[in-house]
C-alpha cells in the first residue's frame, strides 16, 4: 500500500467534470453542421429538431443524476465513476457515429446519464475524501474542469471548422473527441481511492483506514478515522430509510428542499443559454456566422478564469453566503444590462460587440460566484444517510431546469428578440431573496460538524 497524491485523486475523479464539459459544450460548434441536408454531410435537422437534440442530452442528465445517487450509495463512489465512464464513452462513439436523428438521441440521452451521474458523484466523492481545510479549494476544483472541457469544447470545435471547411462530416470529427476525457476517466479510475466515510458505513472499517491513510500526508489518522466512525454509528442507530421516509423528519426535509431549490435556481440563472446558443444570440445581434463561433471561444476562457479566480482567489478568503449573493445580483444585473442592449441599441456591429461583453460579465459573476458556491454547497449540505439519494435528486432538479431553458430558449428568442433577458433578470431578482433568507453558511464545518448544526437547527 502506498501513499496517494491527493491532487492527483482530485485530478482523476474531475475527468468526469471534464468529460460534463465537453460534451455539454461540443454540440454549440455542430449544429451548424448538422444543419446541413443529407447531401452535404448533415441530418437535415429543422430548428424544432436541434432543440430535440440538443435538450436529449439534459434530460438524459436529469435521469443519470437521480439514478446516480442509489447507485454511489450502494456500490461506491468509485465503482459508480467507472461505469460513468463507460457509458461516456459509449455516448461519444454513438452519437459521432449516428446516421440519422434518432440514433443521435438515444445517445445522446445515453451521454446525459453520465453526465448527470459524473455531475452528482464528483462533487460528492471530492467533498468526502478531502480533509475540512482543503475541502471548499478542492471540490471547487470540478467547477473549473467543467468549464475547461467547454472551452476545450469550443476551442476543438473552431479549429475543426476552420481546417476542414469543406469536410461534409466535420461534426462527426467535434464528437469523436469526446471520447478523450471518457477513456482518461476510465483508465484513471484504477489509481482512485474509495471514500473513506463510505467504506465506514458500510462497516469497512480496515479498508477506511487504508483509504485515509493513503490520503493524508502523515500517518496518525485515527483521530480524523474515529470521528468519521462515531458519526456513522449516529446515522446507523436510526432506522434505515428511504428518501421519503426520511423527508418525514422536519430539519432533513428543510434542508433537501434548500438543496434541491438552489440547484434549481441556478440553472435558472440561463448560464446554460449563453453557453450552448452562444453564437444564436451572437447572430440575432448582426454579427456574422463565422465570426459568432468564434467568439464563443471567448466565453469559454471568461469561464475558466473567472471559475479559477473565484475558486483560488475569492473561496480561501470569502464567506459562501457573501460569495453566492455577489454573484446573484451580479447576474441579474447583467440580464438587466442585455436586454436593454437589443431593445434600445440600433443593430450594428458595435451592439455585437456590447452583447458579446456583457455576456462575458454575466459569465464572470456566474463562474466565479454562483458556480463554485452551488457545487460546493451542495456537496456540504446534506446528511451523510441520504447524500447519495439527495445529491441525485437535487442534481435531477438541476437538469430539469437546465432541460426547460435549453427547450425554450429557442423559440421565446424567436418570439421576445433580445427582451427574454428581462423576464430572466425577473426570475434572478426574486432568488436573490431567497437566497438571503435560506441558504446557510458553511465555511470551516466538518461535514459532521454540519450536519450537526442542522439537525439542532431543525429541533
Amino acid at each position: 500500500m502506498k501513499k496517494r497524491n491527493l491532487n492527483g485523486v482530485v485530478f482523476v475523479a474531475t475527468m468526469g467534470a471534464l468529460a460534463f464539459g465537453f460534451d455539454t459544450g461540443v454540440i454549440s460548434g455542430a449544429i451548424p453542421f448538422l444543419e446541413l441536408p443529407f447531401s452535404e454531410g448533415g441530418l437535415a435537422l429543422s430548428a424544432s429538431q436541434v432543440g430535440i437534440v440538443t435538450s436529449s442530452l439534459l434530460l438524459g442528465a436529469a435521469c443519470g443524476g437521480l439514478l446516480s445517487g442509489n447507485l454511489a450509495d450502494q456500490r461506491g463512489r468509485k465503482r459508480t465513476l467507472l461505469i460513468l465512464a463507460l457509458l461516456f464513452t459509449a455516448g461519444a462513439i454513438g452519437t459521432s457515429l449516428a446516421p440519422n436523428i434518432v440514433v443521435m438521441v438515444i445517445f445522446r440521452v445515453v451521454l446525459g446519464l453520465a453526465v448527470g451521474g459524473a455531475s452528482a458523484i464528483v462533487p460528492v466523492f471530492i467533498g468526502e475524501l478531502a480533509p475540512t481545510h482543503l475541502r471548499g479549494q478542492l471540490v471547487a476544483r470540478n467547477e473549473l474542469t467543467i468549464v475547461t472541457g467547454q472551452l476545450l469544447a469550443y476551442t476543438s470545435n473552431a479549429i475543426f471548422a476552420q481546417t476542414m471547411p469543406d469536410n461534409h462530416h466535420v461534426w462527426r470529427f467535434m464528437l469523436i473527441l469526446c471520447t478523450v476525457p471518457a477513456l482518461l476517466l476510465f483508465f484513471g479510475t484504477f489509481y482512485l481511492a474509495e471514500s473513506p466515510r463510505w467504506l465506514i458505513s458500510h462497516n469497512k472499517l480496515a479498508e477506511a483506514r487504508d483509504a485515509l491513510w493513503q490520503l493524508r500526508e502523515g500517518d496518525d489518522v485515527e483521530d480524523e478515522l474515529q470521528e468519521i466512525k462515531q458519526h456513522v454509528e449516529e446515522t446507523k442507530r436510526i432506522e434505515a430509510a428511504s428518501l421519503r421516509t426520511e423527508m418525514k423528519v422536519p430539519w432533513i426535509r428543510r434542508i433537501v428542499l434548500i438543496g434541491v431549490t438552489l440547484s434549481f435556481l441556478s440553472q435558472m440563472t440561463g448560464v446554460n443559454s449563453v453557453m450552448y446558443y452562444a453564437p444564436s444570440i451572437l447572430i440575432h445581434t448582426g454579427l456574422g456566422t463565422s465570426a459568432s463561433i468564434v467568439a464563443t471561444i471567448g466565453n469559454g476562457v471568461v469561464s475558466v478564469l473567472a471559475v479559477a479566480f473565484g475558486s483560488m482567489v475569492l473561496l480561501p478568503r470569502i464567506r459562501r453566503r457573501p460569495m453566492l449573493l455577489t454573484g446573484q445580483i451580479g447576474v441579474t444585473c447583467c440580464h438587466v444590462l442585455l436586454g436593454s442592449a437589443f431593445v434600445f441599441m440600433a443593430q450594428s456591429v458595435f451592439r455585437s460587440y456590447v452583447v458579446l461583453a456583457l455576456m462575458m460579465l454575466f459569465l464572470f459573476f456566474m463562474q466565479a460566484f454562483v458556480s463554485v458556491i452551488f457545487w460546493l454547497m451542495l456537496s456540504e449540505i446534506f446528511p451523510l444517510r441520504i447524500r447519495g439519494k439527495a445529491m441525485g435528486l437535487a442534481v435531477f432538479a438541476n437538469w430539469i431546469a437546465n432541460f426547460i431553458v435549453a427547450m425554450l430558449f429557442p423559440p421565446l428568442q424567436e418570439s421576445l428578440g433580445g427582451a427574454l433577458f428581462f423576464i430572466f433578470a425577473l426570475i434572478n431578482f426574486g432568488t436573490i431573496f431567497f437566497y438571503l433568507k435560506f441558504i446557510p453558511e458553511t465555511k470551516g464545518r466538518s461535514l459532521e460538524e454540519l450536519e450537526r448544526h442542522f439537525q439542532s437547527q431543525g429541533k
